[in-house]
């Protein structure tokens, strides 16, 4: 069962001096970000490094065979100390990043439980030096205050193969991509940090990243991750409706966020997230953008799109005989070798949702992530009250029990806001690229789980 490739678009390799190496670039910021001309010198730019993990071949080995039925290892999750061997950051690895540091008067501080994430504190001249940059301040609309990004950032010769990603540098804070409908209560702790659940299964509401419609997004998932990391007993289900395009995440962030997720799902946690609302056309923002309804260019949505989250992770035989029917004027609108998704369906609408005693009507996939993340906590339930292991990272498993599912064979995907007649995928019968292997069945699904 092989892994599908992350599609990549913005790292470019080459080098630009005998010392320095390209590792991200933008040819201009994202719309809607103007830039204010450069950074004050003396400004002081704390970047986070994320660091090469010692074994990362050796943890996907162990997660395909704990997650697919049959193997011996079926749902033997690891511990956090377990999944540290595999992502901790070699001695070799630490030696070279600590002495870059020292030899800048630069002192790293570690701000992940594995380690492999450290912190620098440096001025703008000193991040400009050190990384061929050109750190800008930035203004947005939506923004009271300026953030400070460079297009470019490169790497010491050094440091290749030792770092993976310098953050934020290149990332821009984007919108959140039409995943919520209800941008007044969306991103409030508000009368949300503990959920009504009649069922006696905990749930916990965690925020991370703001409380506001823009935010830099990749620091919000890197922060939600790390404090997954840490936990000795960590939940068993995790949902969120969050995402963003791909084109507005940097390939190298995207990476080193999906092999975390790839960790987290060998502890045992099924990572689940909303696969946007513009169908094809990513987020439901990208949809109100002129020409992308017209556009035969498909935009494909993070995290959605990580194979370590469900929603992805289709098998070939899943997958191949949809792309085999599909017609020839889709040539060129999406990555063929990349991997599909979404995994399942789930009701998004109509739903009603009560905030203060006031009951409203809303829609969006913001609603089928944790619907089916609930199906799955209540399996996980059945299954720790018979002694047996929870679900854990999941799609291996659901792939082999397409019998649990109610196949949706009608649908169109051209999104919340464009026409039906936009070029876009139709369901069809088995696994498609609208509602995945179908919607889920609940008392099927529970027995499968039983079986393994």
């Amino acid at each position: 069962m092989p892994f599908r490739k992350l599609a990549n678009f913005l790292t470019i390799i080459s080098a630009v001096s005998s010392s320095l190496v390209v590792h991200e670039r933008r040819s201009a910021a994202p719309a809607g970000f103007f830039s204010e001309g450069a950074a004050p010198s003396t400004d002081v730019l704390t970047l986070r490094f994320g660091l090469a993990a010692n074994n990362l071949s050796g943890l996907q080995e162990k997660l395909v065979s704990i997650s697919t039925p049959g193997s011996s290892e079926f749902r033997q999750w690891l511990s956090k100390d377990e999944v540290k061997s595999f992502v901790q950051p070699s001695n070799e690895t630490l030696a070279t990043f600590n002495s870059f540091a020292a030899a800048n008067g630069l002192k790293p501080t570690v701000i992940s439980p594995n380690g492999d994430w450290l912190s620098l504190a440096m001025t703008v001249s000193q991040a400009n030096d050190l990384f061929g940059a050109q750190f800008e301040k930035f203004s947005h609309a939506s923004f009271t205050e300026p953030i400070t990004r460079t297009l470019t950032i490169s790497l010491p010769s050094e440091l290749i193969g030792h770092v993976d990603v310098v953050h934020p540098t290149t990332s821009f804070a984007g919108h959140n991509s039409g995943f919520a409908h209800l941008p007044s209560y969306r991103h409030s702790s508000e009368k949300r940090t503990e959920p009504g659940v009649a069922t006696g299964v905990p749930v916990k509401f965690l925020s991370v990243g703001g409380d506001t419609d823009f935010l830099d997004f990749a620091t919000a998932l890197l922060d939600a991750n790390t404090f997954l990391d840490g936990l000795d007993n960590p939940p068993s289900v995790v949902t969120s409706s969050w995402g963003t395009t791909e084109n507005k995440t940097e390939s190298s962030v995207s990476r080193k966020l999906c092999d975390s997720y790839m960790a987290l799902g060998a502890r045992g946690i099924s990572m689940l997230f909303s696969s946007g609302d513009g169908g094809v056309r990513g987020g439901m923002d990208n949809s109100s953008i002129p020409g992308v309804c017209e556009s035969n260019t498909f935009i494909p949505v993070f995290p959605a799109s990580c194979p370590y989250v469900t929603t992805t992770l289709v098998p070939n035989q899943a997958v191949d005989g949809f792309l085999k029917a599909i017609p020839p004027d889709f040539a060129g609108t999406f990555n063929k070798s990349g991997r599909g998704y979404p995994d399942v369906a789930a009701q998004g609408s109509p739903m009603a949702v009560v905030v203060g005693g006031i009951t409203t009507v809303s829609a969006g996939t913001s609603f089928s992530s944790p619907i089916f993340a609930s199906i799955i906590a209540l399996i996980n339930d059945r299954l720790l009250s018979a002694g047996k292991p929870v679900v854990g990272f999941m799609n291996p498993w659901l792939y082999a029990h397409s019998e649990a599912f109610t196949d949706i064979t009608e649908g169109h995907n051209s999104g919340y806001t464009c026409p039906t007649s936009s070029v876009a995928f139709n369901a069809t019968k088995g696994w498609d690229a609208l509602t995945g292997v179908g919607s889920p069945v609940f008392n099927k699904l529970l027995a499968a789980a039983f079986e393994c």
